[in-house]
């Protein structure tokens, strides 16, 4: 079964997935007009002006620190050192490639998120692929596809996964008994989650800027340490990136194939643009102002963040170590990360990461949680009963990840990852005119040095899709555009 997970991962990714992403990356790039490049500058004035939570939703920085305590978990560390064991330094030149094509193709998701957002039983915004695949294409079919395949992949598997890293590593390291790690874990989760996404925004809101400064910081110290040899190590990153790159003792090289499928792989994982997860959390978000490519232009810095920088640190201190030349080097991306920290700063290094697994994977897990409970609420009318036995079975699946090991999860999981991005991009690239259109008016209102405020009445072949109420009162709770940037 392992080798047949495995022979399917390859194939998916291999022969399918790499030319949708790259595809669909490029296509976003060129049909927003290089959104990533020309709207950076302007994340920071729409978050400035998105910090205080709304009653209907979540303010735009909320969204952002859950979609980034998703982003970055393991797929970050292990997942990194993983990509780089299998496909050489060239594999985070890809994984670059992958952030940056990735910023459009999550504005795009996101935006449409927002576009066809609804209001859930508590008067509170929700949406994502389900919903505009529905909305937008009328395709409830698809959606319900969507929506299955997140709840079994993200709900389940992706927190077996994380479950089973932080447990591992607290054993590994501090000789903790994965029972004593399960029962933890299991009442550590439970509470966070208890209140829903509120909850989890509100520890987001503290954790994720702790634990991400708490890997930056020393990861720039060590790069600037061995700033000598930050030189070669970029070049070995592109020579490595175009299969030119060999290994110590004259050993075979790394492919082009390998560089690339693993870099395109993981870092897809990492930063999980395409895959359909984070609009999930940004339809929840009441974005100022009031349109939906704010939203977008937000997230889009979370893919930025994850690959770009916290991905790239990771790599930094894998490379510089020098590890990878280890003949016998073990293929678990924990071991080679922790063996890669402790050669350059001593022992405590390997403790530092043992850490910082536990933080990343415990923030990824409630997140998770909010994303496939969303989705349950796209296929199920949400009840009390319904929604504590969903929490329950995952609460189950992750003591289960702290107590059994199963070969072949990661594969399945890669395989899920694949089939989503595979029906999300499908459905945003159908979706890419309406995009188009939004990130048009954005502009128009921009250039007119008005406040950009989406009125649907513009577009009556989008107006009849949309939920009545959403985007109609958006100006009459608009704040003053006197305080707006109106810099084009």
């Amino acid at each position: 079964m392992h080798d047949f997970l495995l022979f399917m991962s390859d194939l998916i990714w291999g022969s399918i997935l790499i030319y949708l992403l790259a595809g669909a990356g490029i296509w976003f790039t060129w049909h927003t007009g290089y959104i990533q490049f020309r709207h950076l500058r302007m994340f920071c004035p729409l978050l400035r002006r998105s910090i205080t939570p709304p009653r209907d939703g979540l303010s735009a920085l909320q969204a952002l620190l859950i979609s980034l305590a998703a982003r970055v978990g393991v797929g970050s560390l292990s997942g990194v050192a993983i990509a780089l064991a299998a496909g050489g330094p060239g594999a985070i030149f890809w994984m670059w490639v992958t952030g940056i094509i990735g910023m459009g193709i999550s504005f795009a998701e996101c935006t449409l998120a927002q576009l066809y957002k609804t209001r859930n039983d508590r008067g509170q915004f929700q949406g994502g692929p389900a919903w505009y695949m529905t909305r937008g294409l009328g395709m409830r079919w698809m959606g319900s596809l969507f929506a299955v395949m997140l709840i079994v992949a993200f709900g389940f598997i992706a927190n077996y996964l994380q479950a089973s890293a932080i447990s591992r590593a607290l054993h590994q390291t501090f000789n903790i008994s994965p029972l004593a790690i399960s029962i933890t874990l299991f009442v550590l989760c439970a509470l966070a989650i208890r209140r829903g996404i509120q909850g989890v925004a509100t520890i987001a809101l503290w954790l994720v800027p702790i634990m991400s400064l708490c890997w930056l910081l020393p990861g720039l110290g060590l790069m600037l340490w061995h700033i000598d040899q930050i030189p070669s190590v970029l070049g070995l990153v592109l020579r490595g990136a175009f299969g030119w790159h060999e290994v110590a003792a004259g050993t075979l090289g790394y492919t082009l194939s390998q560089a690339l499928s693993q870099g395109f792989q993981h870092g897809m994982f990492s930063n999980e643009a395409g895959v359909g997860s984070t609009p999930n959390v940004a339809a929840a978000a009441v974005s100022w102002p009031p349109h939906p490519a704010a939203q977008g232009l937000v997230q889009m810095v979370g893919v930025a963040f994850d690959t770009l920088v916290l991905c790239s640190i990771t790599a930094m201190v894998i490379l510089l170590s020098g590890v990878l030349d280890i003949p016998e080097l073990q293929s678990n991306g924990l071991s080679i990360l922790r063996l890669a920290m402790a050669s350059l700063v001593g022992q405590w290094g390997s403790t530092l990461v043992t850490l910082i697994v536990v933080l990343f994977a415990f923030t990824t897990i409630i997140a998770n949680v909010v994303y496939a409970e969303n989705n349950l609420n796209f296929m199920l009318r949400p009840t009390a009963s319904r929604r504590l036995l969903f929490r329950l079975s995952i609460l189950l699946t992750v003591i289960a990840g702290c107590l059994f090991y199963m070969p072949g999860v990661w594969q399945l999981a890669t395989i899920m990852t694949a089939l989503m991005a595979i029906v999300n991009l499908i459905a945003i690239l159908l979706l890419s005119p309406v995009v188009r259109e939004l990130i048009g008016d954005w502009r128009r209102q921009r250039a007119l040095g008005k406040m950009p405020v989406f009125n649907p009445e513009r577009f009556p072949e989008i107006h009849s899709q949309l939920e009545p109420g959403v985007w109609d009162n958006a100006k009459r709770s608009t704040p003053s555009a006197s305080n707006y940037n109106h810099r084009p």
